[in-house]
């Protein structure tokens, strides 16, 4: 049974030579890799955050709509986590 979700990533660019729209089309394939269905990207922009945690001043926020199994959620994260592009994660159900 799938079901839609909504997750926003948050890309730290600082020092990389990729550009944003690569790395969200990067970003996509691997949402479509663990079996979520992309209803919609939206790249919200660079934002500068409140403070710096951990020596990021900004960030690139991209919103992803989709829709999954709830197992896939799981396999998507731990997927996500092991890529230094992305800087925070946050997923929660539509």
């Amino acid at each position: 049974m799938s079901r839609k979700y909504e997750a926003m990533i948050v890309l730290d660019m600082k020092g990389k030579e990729e550009n944003v729209e690569t790395l969200v089309s990067q970003l996509g394939r691997e949402f479509e890799q663990n079996g979520a269905k992309l209803e919609q990207v939206d790249n919200l922009g660079k934002k500068k955050f409140p403070y710096a945690p951990r020596h990021v001043e900004s960030g690139y926020y991209i919103n992803f709509q989709f829709e999954a199994a709830p197992e896939a959620i799981i396999g998507l994260q731990t997927k996500l986590k092991l890529n230094e592009n992305i800087y925070q994660q946050y997923f929660q159900r539509r």
